[in-house]
């Protein structure tokens, strides 16, 4: 089993993250703000508070670890510069800190539509173009990345394993959703699969698509 550290672990996927891999026998060190509040689930996980432009702590938090999750990701909010802070330059911070103790692996959650200008999500500061900014520094760093592209994020638990990931290479989906608990399933997967490395990935779900693993898809590509 590996040690895995999950930023964003307070989040809404981020947390689902953590009890996937904390179900699937991994050590866990879930990151979070020092002011964050922590949701139910996280017992197991070595929670660690820290800001990620403090690049000593975050180092000193990723030292040891097989892999990082990248689940951080802008809330809401009137300061319009949030997307830029967190899903650009909070990328970056964490892919320095990774180069600087020699992590390799690393999985980055985004979004459908990273990169497209014209979006109704741009209007919350532009966040789909500083995602795919934060995509771009992951792609160039020589780290050994797999970047996962999620439809809408839902919070149903019901009935998962009844409901199949539709997969499909960058730019070819613009719509749908997906639970957040399948979006965990598929960081952990990619994590667990070689030939994810070097891909994006988009992931939606429908009742009616049949159930298969990250691998299988990859290998039927």
């Amino acid at each position: 089993m590996a040690t895995i550290a999950v930023s964003g672990a307070s989040g809404k996927t981020g947390w689902r993250v953590v009890q996937e891999a904390l179900r699937q026998g991994h050590a866990v060190r879930a990151l979070v703000r020092p002011h964050s509040t922590l949701p139910a689930g996280l017992d197991g996980a070595e929670v660690i508070r820290l800001e990620l432009h403090q690049p000593r702590k975050l180092e000193e938090a990723l030292r040891g670890c097989d892999a990082l999750v990248i689940a951080t990701g802008a809330r809401p909010s009137v300061d319009l510069s949030g997307p830029l802070k967190v899903d650009a330059f909070g990328v970056r911070d964490q892919i320095r800190a990774c180069t600087a103790v020699g992590l390799k692996r690393v999985v980055l959650v985004s979004s459908l539509c990273a990169g497209r200008w014209l979006h109704p999500l741009n209007l919350f500061g532009l966040i789909l173009v500083w995602k795919r900014l934060g995509e771009q520094w992951l792609e160039r760093s020589g780290l050994d990345w797999t970047i996962v592209r999620p439809g809408g994020l839902i919070e149903r638990e019901e009935k998962l394993d009844q409901e199949g990931v539709v997969f499909t290479g960058p730019d070819q989906q613009e719509s749908d959703s997906i639970p957040r608990r399948l979006v965990a399933r598929v960081c952990l997967e990619a994590l667990a699969t070689p030939d994810a490395c070097g891909r994006i990935v988009e992931i939606t779900s429908r009742g009616d698509q049949q159930p298969q693993p990250l691998a299988a898809w990859l290998a039927a590509g």
